[in-house]
């Protein structure tokens, strides 16, 4: 099993490299190179800076049984078919039953974004927000 984070914007990595190095778990790390990652280089992965260039490198790589976490429910779309376990940064599972939701609520945001409809700002990111992913991931690895 390899773990792969689409580390473009991701505020979880630590969260990550810390699990995976206690458990000794593959991780990549995919990113394109305007991004400073603090990363071990055999665990990151730089990608042109082409639009969706991270997510058809990790699509074109993903095998059943590895494990994506990300927020870019259009790349959770195109591996979800191939068996994989996908999580978002929220530390929500993301499957089958529920991607249609979550690419409904992209789409949606989409057209107000076209319709200059901008929500509130993003709240902060607490410590509990981290406490959550990180007992999301730990149950899915633990097979709970």
């Amino acid at each position: 099993m390899i773990i792969y984070v689409d580390g473009d914007s991701c505020p979880v990595i630590p969260i990550i490299k810390d699990i995976c190095n206690s458990r000794d778990i593959n991780y990549r790390v995919i990113s394109d190179y305007n991004h400073n990652l603090k990363v071990p280089e055999e665990n990151l992965f730089i990608v042109d800076c082409e639009q969706d260039e991270a997510d058809f490198y990790i699509a074109n790589r993903i095998e059943s049984g590895d494990f994506l976490i990300t927020n870019d429910m259009g790349l959770a779309s195109m591996v979800l078919g191939k068996k994989v376990n996908v999580l978002n940064f929220n530390g929500d599972s993301v499957n089958l039953n529920n991607i249609d939701v979550f690419l409904f609520q992209r789409h949606v945001a989409s057209r107000e974004r076209k319709n200059n409809i901008y929500k509130s700002k993003f709240k902060k990111r607490t410590r509990e927000d981290d406490e959550s992913f990180k007992n999301s991931l730990l149950n899915i690895l633990d097979g709970r």
